[in-house]
């Protein structure tokens, strides 16, 4: 057999193949949508167009109805789902506005179902506690290179209240979370903002321990966030970074245990004959 003929079979075999291939993915059965989903996905891309802008209205019911040739329960669902998105906020009596989707709002639309995970699972929340370390890190290096006059004082005063907030576990705990807040605003991305108020959020909403300094802590706390206010109004971002990774992996390492400040062991008693 020439070399021509071996290319010309080796080339009908592969084409033959392909054919089967083709024939056999033709043959698999294709998966029903319902009709709620379509809309959903019609909508989405008109919306993402830009074609409803932010605080218009979407059309009514009936006239999503006669556009898309479906019925009344298709277009509810569809826009339901919008509305659990968060990219819409349903008015009974008045129709669909349409709303600005923030970070915050993105967020939002995972924290019950983050929550939900958080509670049955310790390893998860090991993983989230790790995974505040590594962001809190970043966000502290770039809070201390873009902090301004203003974000300076605005941490001052978070911290100021943090340390009035002293004798008062309670109060401690909530100025402790709004420094860290204040932190995030300081990076000056709104993700990081979001982020962060979440991951707070969470870990009070489910193991108020994971955030309160616990055994009498609050002393160690304050001092090592003042040293990091410093840091941060120095534009020291290395330093940051490392205060920071210091301050969290000493707070895990507490909450891992629950344990206040262990006492020092009790002297062994002298046996006697």
């Amino acid at each position: 057999m020439y070399w021509y003929d071996e290319y010309m079979s080796a080339d009908h075999d592969t084409d033959l193949k392909g054919r089967q291939r083709g024939a056999a993915s033709e043959a698999e059965p294709i998966a029903r949508r319902k009709l709620s989903h379509e809309v959903l996905d019609r909508l989405l891309a008109r919306l993402r167009a830009g074609e409803f802008p932010v605080g218009s209205w979407m059309p009514s019911e009936r006239e999503l109805m006669a556009a898309f040739g479906v019925g009344r329960p298709a277009v509810r669902e569809a826009m339901q789902s919008l509305q659990r998105m968060g990219l819409v906020d349903i008015v009974h009596g008045e129709g669909a506005r349409v709303l600005a989707v923030t970070a915050d709002t993105v967020i939002a639309q995972i924290s019950d179902s983050a929550m939900h995970l958080l509670t049955g699972s310790p390893s998860l929340l090991e993983d989230l506690k790790q995974a505040r370390l590594h962001f809190e890190i970043a966000m502290v290096r770039l809070a201390a290179q873009k902090a301004t006059a203003a974000d300076i004082e605005r941490l001052r005063a978070a911290l100021d209240e943090h340390r009035r907030a002293l004798p008062d576990p309670q109060r401690f705990l909530e100025t402790d979370m709004a420094f860290h807040r204040a932190i995030a605003v300081t990076s000056g991305n709104s993700v990081y903002m979001a982020v962060s108020q979440a991951m707070l959020q969470w870990l009070e909403k489910f193991h108020d321990e994971m955030v309160r300094a616990p055994g009498g802590a609050e002393k160690v706390t304050l001092r090592e966030h003042e040293k990091l206010f410093e840091c941060i109004a120095a534009h020291d971002a290395e330093g940051a970074a490392k205060l920071i990774t210091a301050h969290l992996t000493r707070a895990h390492l507490r909450y891992r245990t629950g344990d206040a400040p262990s006492a020092a062991p009790a002297p062994a008693k002298r046996r006697t004959r």
